[in-house]
This record gives C-alpha cells, sequence and structure tokens, in this order.
C-alpha cells in the first residue's frame, strides 16, 4: 500500500445537525467495531448519524442510534442497522471522557464516520447543549457572512 493511501480520509457520513445544536468543545477519534457486512454498506455510503448519541456503560463507549443500511448481497449475515456499536478507545480516554460527561449539560455525540485507510472510524465530540439564542446568533453570524461575501463579490 501506498504511503499516501495509508493516511487518506473518505468522509462516509458527517453529522451537520449536531454542529447546529451543541458547542463541539473538543473532538475524539474512535475505531468502530463493525461486521464484513456493515463495512461493505459502508463502502456504498448508506449511513445516517442524525439522531445518534453516545453512551459509557461498564467502562465501554457505545454508539447508539448510529443507523447503517443493511447489506444489498448481504442475506442472512445482515445486522440490525440500529444495533449499538462499540466504540475503540484507550482505557484512559473512556475514563477521562466519563469523568467530563458526569459534568452537568456534557453529553457525548458523534460528529462524523469515516474511512482512515482501511479502517472505519468516528468523530466523537465532547458537546455543550446550545439554547435557542446561541443558534440564532449563529444565525445571524452565517447571515452577515453571506452578505459581506456577497457584496465582496459584486464589488469586485
Amino acid at each position: 500500500m501506498a504511503e499516501g493511501k495509508k493516511n487518506e480520509q473518505r468522509i462516509i457520513a458527517d453529522n451537520r445537525k449536531a454542529r447546529h445544536d451543541y458547542f463541539i468543545i473538543e473532538v475524539y477519534e474512535a475505531g468502530v467495531e463493525l461486521f464484513g457486512t456493515e463495512v461493505k454498506s459502508l463502502r456504498g455510503g448508506a449511513a445516517n448519524l442524525k439522531d445518534a448519541y453516545c453512551e459509557i456503560d461498564g467502562g465501554e463507549l457505545f454508539a447508539l442510534g448510529v443507523h447503517i443500511s443493511p447489506y444489498k448481497e448481504g442475506n442472512i449475515f445482515n445486522k440490525d442497522p440500529l444495533r449499538p456499536k462499540k466504540l475503540l478507545m484507550h482505557k484512559r480516554e473512556i475514563m477521562k471522557l466519563t469523568g467530563l460527561v458526569s459534568r452537568e449539560g456534557y453529553t457525548l455525540v458523534p460528529l462524523s464516520l469515516y474511512f482512515k485507510g482501511s479502517y472505519v472510524k468516528m468523530a466523537v465530540g465532547l458537546c455543550k447543549g446550545k439554547k435557542n439564542y446561541d443558534k440564532r446568533e449563529d444565525i445571524a453570524r452565517r447571515d452577515a457572512n453571506r452578505d459581506v461575501e456577497r457584496a465582496m463579490k459584486e464589488k469586485y
């Protein structure tokens, strides 16, 4: 395998709703424990992270609500599309996250699912929920930037 291919990232699914609903404090990378038919389905881009969240149970990290569509040719080997997916991280990182999530208002949210080389990885964000007025400020800022870009484009 060529050296450039080894670290190449190809995004499968992105959770844009999470970026709208939460302030992202920190981002962690985790491996995802999957079955063969799930990986084949992901190669076709059949994943949805919209209502997904992460939970720490017994010192292990799980992604819940991640939908991976069944593989067309998978027949009896297909798994439940919404089954909990175990995330692979170092024990020290999981313990750190347990302490951070125990604080009020913090949660773990899957931000994106991607291939890193031949491995499937998930970006997990330590997030704090936004209030409605925070969302309105973001929308106003985005509209203002769009207006500035439009004005600059017309001027030049």
